[in-house]
């Protein structure tokens, strides 16, 4: 963590990979910055019927980046066992409502270092030209393994933004 704020080489991994880790490894401070202390209460407030919970919310961005280990690693969807797992808090919306409820912090960040574990394993089996592999993407347009990565961490991102938002919510004792 003492280098939180250098975009830099991370030994044991190609340049380009330990940038966009460097990056990612930011996003991911300064969510767990923004969600440190928080209760199981806290965790599972719903400001409305169209929201999300800050508990669905980590554990979407563990399922993100799972399904983008699996599309860009193994070149392949989520299969029905892995749907199983992880399709709710891919999806959210009301079936995350009622599904990913009750849960400690640590469940949520425990979740999110696995996946982030695995994720560092196969960063070290690839190098800078594997971020340049393309294949459609959305809406059947072309895009490159590199930008897939980059919205891994956009997504958690843009969503920290909502939590942030939620947290203003409970905060200001309009629970």
């Amino acid at each position: 963590m003492n280098n939180m704020y250098l975009i830099t080489d991370i030994p044991g991994f190609s340049p380009q990979i330990s940038r966009l880790l460097s990056m990612m490894n930011y996003a991911r401070y300064t969510i767990l910055e923004e969600v440190k202390d928080l209760s199981k209460e806290q965790l599972d407030y719903l400001m409305d019927d169209q929201g999300n919970t800050i508990g669905a919310l980590l554990l979407h961005f563990a399922a993100v980046e799972y399904a983008y280990q699996v599309q860009t690693f193994e070149q392949r969807d989520l299969n029905e066992d892995e749907m199983s797992i992880w399709g709710t808090a891919l999806k959210l919306g009301r079936e995350g409502q009622e599904a990913i409820q009750g849960n400690e912090l640590d469940y949520y960040i425990t979740k999110m270092e696995e996946v982030r574990g695995r994720t560092l394993e196969l960063f070290q089996t690839v190098d800078d030209d594997w971020l340049y592999t393309q294949e459609e993407f959305w809406y059947n347009k072309p895009a490159n393994y590199y930008f897939m990565w980059f919205h891994v961490f956009e997504d958690e991102i843009n969503h920290r933004g909502q939590i942030r938002m939620i947290k203003k919510r409970f905060n200001t004792g309009n629970t």
